[in-house]
């Protein structure tokens, strides 16, 4: 059963890289999520140079919410220089060792005593599936992690992980500015093989860029947002939610106003030329 609510809570600009939030503040975004009905939270150990993991959980412990009501993620693979880590380059470690050290950390930053999804946050070229089966094998049997998945990887490397393990998940960039899982059999592969998708980014360009493209949607969700009685936020979700594959959106807004916007973005059914009317503006050509 997937444990995960539909729309995550990614916590990367909560801290240091963006929102810079208190204890406090953190621990109020943590019950407002709840109180919405967002129980998962989305980490990564390098998020904030390594900091946010601790300060979430710093936050967390202040709240009284019991542990099982929440699912925490985090990943781990990339070492990055930064200030925490004066390394010579930023590479990708999945040695045992690593992996377990990073695991150790997570769960005493997070303050908890188990992981709901540890994910391979980036495929490395050097990735060794015995070396990486035996140290899941052996946190999975811990119970220091429930469930294991992947970040970033193609079917292609998933196919090479499941010689020996089963990710239950692969979170990747997906969007209507970046459809491209959508058309290259990426989620073709996770479906078939019923791995959940979940998708970073999942507004894409729309309101980071002026371009062709995001102008060519903004002129089709003019009749759009009036028809569905919408926003724009809740148009470029509600595009992605529509797909079979019950995509999970992990969304990065600390605005409360935004996350109620994406909760009921759920809530809107497309009309099937609605959807095409969005997919065409975002390519744009017809589909052939």
């Amino acid at each position: 059963m997937n444990p995960f609510s539909r729309i995550i809570s990614g916590t990367m600009t909560w801290g240091a890289w963006g929102a810079k939030m208190s204890t406090a503040q953190m621990q109020l975004q943590i019950e407002k999520n709840l109180s919405m009905g967002i129980t998962t939270f989305d980490h990564a150990d390098i998020y904030g140079g390594y900091t946010t993991e601790a300060e979430f959980g710093a936050a967390y412990s202040k709240t009284k919410i019991p542990r099982e009501q929440l699912q925490f993620i985090t990943k781990c693979g990339i070492q990055m220089p930064c200030e925490a880590r004066p390394l010579s380059v930023k590479h990708y470690d999945y040695s045992s060792n690593h992996i377990q050290k990073s695991v150790d950390n997570s769960l005493k930053a997070l303050r908890t005593d188990y992981i709901d999804l540890l994910l391979f946050h980036r495929p490395s070229p050097l990735l060794n599936v015995e070396t990486a089966t035996q140290i899941i094998q052996k946190l999975l049997k811990e119970g220091k992690i429930k469930s294991f998945g992947v970040s970033n990887f193609t079917p292609a490397q998933i196919a090479l992980l499941q010689k020996e393990l089963r990710p239950s998940w692969n979170q990747i960039e997906c969007s209507l500015t970046h459809e491209k899982p959508l058309f290259d059999g990426t989620i073709d592969y996770l479906s078939t093989h019923k791995i959940g998708v979940m998708a970073w980014s999942p507004l894409g360009s729309f309101f980071k860029e002026e371009n062709s493209r995001v102008i060519r949607i903004k002129q089709c969700m003019e009749s759009l947002s009036k028809k569905y009685d919408c926003s724009e936020d809740q148009l470029l979700l509600a595009w992605l939610a529509q797909h079979p594959s019950q995509i999970h959106p992990v969304v990065g807004t600390t605005s409360t106003q935004r996350m109620k916007n994406a909760i009921s973005a759920l809530e809107i059914k497309l009309e099937l030329t609605d959807w095409f009317l969005l997919l065409k503006a975002s390519q744009g050509v017809e589909v052939a």
